[in-house]
């Protein structure tokens, strides 16, 4: 592209400039933001945990067994 074509494209726009906010309205804007939040009820929290350790038991205990089982066949393997 040449200098003649380039003068001719029409030029961006220049961005807007924005004022910064103040720290207190950062505060309100985020309080705000959180009192829209549907926060999950206290046995909703606990069972919800309960869930999550039992996953964790399991999936533990299933990767314990695979790698038992992985070691053993490996060792057998090279019949150490």
């Amino acid at each position: 592209m040449n200098r003649q074509t380039k003068r001719m494209q029409p030029r961006p726009a220049p961005r807007p400039t924005r004022e910064r906010t103040t720290p207190a309205e950062y505060t309100r804007q985020v309080r705000a933001e959180l009192r829209k939040v549907a926060w999950p009820t206290r046995t909703e929290v606990v069972h919800y945990s309960i869930i999550v350790l039992i996953a964790l038991i399991i999936l533990t205990g299933l990767i314990f067994a695979f790698d038992w089982a992985f070691g053993k066949g490996v060792f057998y393997l090279f019949k150490r």
